[in-house]
């Protein structure tokens, strides 16, 4: 049975590659132990998001040579909201309700660009050539990938409403396209998948795998 291990303490991510599953897949998810590296600022969010995913799939790398364990495919995944002003200015996950407030009030009645991007990591016993070399054998492809969301202007309603029922937590931008903050936040461009979690360019090989 192939086994696939999805890296991150995302329920929405978990939920996404459930979905995927078929009957003659083993799908784990965990998070890493290792802490997230915090890349330099001044620079563009896309390269940033790229840099934490990579170093998580060398975190990921890592761990399972340390500890032993063999999945055939690891995904690791990173997301990262552009604040509207700069470009240079990446929103992840608020740490409390402050800092929730502040995104969504620079979100509202704006168009934002989010960015995913995803790796899969390939067990040496795969005998997969990709195109970044990790720790213990193993390799990985990565890809990155944007979106556009536009917010309708929030009333103070709104935002009570989002803050209170706690939907911001753990959510980089603080929102959840596919939950509460849908109501009012639309895709106009890309992929949902992409900013709800997940590169697309990555789902379909995904998908290839579990098949």
């Amino acid at each position: 049975m192939t086994a696939i291990l999805l890296a991150s303490a995302s329920e929405r991510r978990r939920e996404i590659m459930a979905g995927l599953v078929s009957e003659s897949i083993r799908l784990e998810s965990r998070a890493l132990t290792s802490d997230e590296i915090d890349p330099p600022s001044g620079i563009e969010v896309n390269e940033r998001v790229e840099m934490i995913c990579s170093a998580k799939a060398e975190s990921a790398a890592e761990e399972l040579t340390i500890s032993g364990e063999k999945p055939d495919f690891v995904v690791v995944s990173d997301t990262l909201v552009e604040d509207p002003t700069d470009p240079l200015i990446a929103l992840g996950k608020p740490l409390d309700e402050l800092m929730a407030t502040s995104m969504l009030l620079g979100l509202s009645g704006r168009r934002h660009r989010v960015w995913s991007s995803t790796a899969i990591l390939y067990s040496p016993a795969c005998g997969i050539k990709g195109t970044e070399i990790l720790h213990g054998g193993w390799v990985a492809d990565i890809w990155t990938d944007s979106a556009v969301v536009e917010f309708d202007e929030l009333t103070q309603d709104d935002l009570a409403n989002l803050i209170s029922s706690g939907s911001w937590k753990g959510k980089a931008g603080a929102y959840d396209l596919a939950g509460m903050a849908g109501e009012h936040a639309a895709l106009v461009e890309g992929a949902e998948v992409t900013v709800l979690g997940f590169a697309n360019g990555a789902m379909g090989v995904v998908s290839s795998l579990m098949d």
